[in-house]
């Protein structure tokens, strides 16, 4: 189930599950196709998703221990990081030192951080937080309406304007921008406008008022017309197995973003279970 927020009876959520076999039931020659590539071209890109509010949306004991024990078992088991964001600052502070914890290890380590649409001073704030251990920086901007920050702290629907403005802070750090979020026609023309360095297509994990749809659906009708505005094609929602990450290759997802599945196995059987269940995501001999 979604965490908290699950709105129109959970419908992006469940669509998002089922968007990827409906896919490669209705287009089984792309899926066909992509199966036929060079091994080297089928091999996919996993990050864990961005995840913050532990204890409201996952039910860990503790924000702290969840970043640190989290994070720290996925860079382990060779799993790509996001950080997210929310309210306090705390909770990106948070993602920041667990970073911190596994570069005392790996010195090259850098993470993904995607940040809420707060008003851009803010946002500038966390982006000089997080700029030391980013390799990325994304604004998440369909969370400007989210139940479970409503009342919190102010939300911006971003425009072209800001989001330039964002992003040309970041290029003077060498910092790739993302836009987070892209899931209706406004959207993709903020991509269009802005052309970020990568283009993630969410709907929030069926958590925010957006229109009715899955993002399974949404690469395959946009992300050719998304693609010549951005330099990668990043896509979570529902990804359940290899088979769905297949299925995203074959559309044009340069990388997938996987959440539930991962914090799922870890709060089940530890890093253990978090490795077994990253085998079975990569494993792309059950995709053919």
């Amino acid at each position: 189930m979604p965490g908290m927020g699950g709105v129109n009876r959970n419908i992006n959520f469940r669509l998002n599950c089922d968007g990827w076999e409906v896919l490669r039931k209705e287009n089984p020659l792309v899926f066909v196709n992509f199966l036929e590539r060079p091994v080297a071209e089928r091999i996919p890109k996993i990050s864990i998703a961005p995840i913050t509010g532990a204890q409201e949306n996952i039910g860990f004991s503790d924000e702290h221990d969840y970043y640190t024990q989290m994070f720290g078992a996925a860079h382990k088991v060779g799993l790509d990081i996001c950080v997210g964001d929310g309210f306090p600052d705390e909770k990106i502070k948070f993602g920041i030192e667990a970073v911190k914890k596994i570069q005392k290890g790996d010195r090259e380590f850098k993470a993904s951080f995607f940040i809420k649409p707060f008003e851009n001073s803010k946002i500038l704030e966390h982006i000089e937080f997080a700029s030391p251990y980013a390799k990325v920086i994304g604004i998440d901007i369909d969370s400007f309406n989210i139940s479970t920050m409503k009342n919190l702290i102010p939300l911006e629907k971003k425009t072209a304007g800001q989001l330039i403005q964002i992003k040309e802070a970041l290029q003077k750090k060498g910092i790739r921008f993302a836009i987070k979020g892209i899931f209706n026609a406004e959207d993709i023309q903020l991509v269009k406008e802005v052309q970020p360095d990568i283009a993630y297509i969410s709907n929030h994990g069926g958590r925010v008022e957006t229109r009715i749809g899955s993002t399974a659906e949404f690469l395959q009708n946009y992300g050719d017309e998304l693609r010549p505005y951005c330099k990668e094609i990043w896509v979570d929602g529902g990804i359940r197995s290899a088979l769905d990450i297949a299925t995203a290759m074959a559309f044009g997802a340069d990388r997938v973003l996987i959440g539930r599945p991962f914090v799922s196995a870890f709060c089940k059987g530890g890093e253990e279970l978090l490795c077994k269940k990253l085998l079975d995501f990569t494993l792309m001999q059950y995709a053919k």
